[in-house]
């Protein structure tokens, strides 16, 4: 099991612990966790809707691929600790990290 924080679009945080051996990724989590992620393309970088800040962790993330970096360059409020929740695999490399949900409410 992993255990990660995420603060909601309301600024209330929660600790999560998610299981490690199933291949989801943080997307697919946070939904799981009834959190109001659209991810409207399904977990293809293709829509942004996902869209989270690594407030805590990140230099134990892996490197953003070019799918993630060009969609990232598309979102406005894309900061240099944007990540698409999608992109990110619930393993190791998120315990302890702290991730700020900011993806769109909706397809606008």
């Amino acid at each position: 099991m992993v255990k990660f924080t995420v603060e909601d679009r309301d600024g209330s945080q929660q600790e999560l612990e998610a299981p490690d051996d199933m291949g989801l990724n943080l997307m697919e989590t946070l939904k799981a966790f009834e959190y109001e992620v659209l991810a409207t393309c399904g977990g293809m970088a293709l829509c942004g809707t996902c869209h989270v800040k690594v407030l805590a962790g990140g230099e134990n993330l892996p490197e953003q691929g070019d799918a993630e970096l060009d969609m990232l360059d598309m979102i406005p409020d894309s900061e240099s600790n944007s990540r698409l929740s999608c992109q990110l695999q619930v393993n190791d490399n998120l315990e302890g990290c702290t991730f700020q949900i900011c993806g769109s409410l909706s397809e606008d």
